[in-house]
């Protein structure tokens, strides 16, 4: 089995690099921070060698208090919310302006099967290029698609793999709640320490 592990940025991959599981060769893309660079880079490598399943580690900010700082989920649903038009003070998305059949929402019907991976919690995500930290903006995103989590990269991840016809999973550990920024009340390495932590499970490297 070849596996590829993604992550945005090098503190949030859980190996050292390139290595081997047994028979399985994991190879690990470090893509850059945003949906534009994932989608590029995760592009690039899902053409360049076949692989039979793809994680994508990282943090995210949640909306939902009732997940604890420092947990880890599984994003199971994802989208990009910012797809669409401004209609005054009206969001009119790309279904609604007659330019996707769909919602745009990317839903992981057939993860990777395995055990610790299925244990996590399962959660709707968000991608976005901004982040929210603003009152009436996290309240009107809230509203319109009740989010649970946000990361900057997941969608791209997810589609990537979707159209490359690659199983998957987005796996991330909860930094901060999306609320007015301050760096004071997040626990960024409580995050990164159980990410690595849930990982390395996932990926039988204990």
């Amino acid at each position: 089995m070849r596996i590829l592990v993604v992550a945005a940025t090098e503190p949030e991959i859980p190996l050292p690099g390139n290595g081997r599981r047994g028979d399985d060769a994991i190879d690990v893309l470090v893509t850059g921070v945003g949906m534009v660079a994932t989608a590029a880079r995760c592009a690039q490598a899902l053409a360049r060698s076949r692989y039979d399943v793809a994680y994508n580690f990282g943090i995210c900010g949640a909306f939902d208090r009732s997940i604890a700082l420092g947990a880890v989920v599984h994003v199971v649903s994802d989208c990009v919310p910012e797809l669409g038009a401004e209609d005054g003070h009206r969001f009119v998305p790309l279904h609604e302006l007659g330019l996707a059949a769909d919602h745009g929402v990317l839903v992981n019907e057939a993860p990777p099967a395995n055990d610790v991976l299925r244990a996590l919690p399962a959660v709707r995500g968000i991608t976005v290029n901004t982040v929210h930290g603003r009152d009436e903006s996290i309240a009107a995103i809230v509203e319109r698609l009740s989010p649970q989590v946000e990361s900057m990269e997941g969608a791209a991840f997810a589609y990537a793999c979707t159209i490359s016809g690659v199983a998957y999973a987005q796996v991330r550990a909860v930094s901060n709640i999306v609320e007015r920024r301050n760096r004071g009340a997040w626990r960024l390495d409580l995050a990164i320490r159980n990410l690595h932590d849930t990982a390395r499970r996932i990926l039988d490297f204990v």
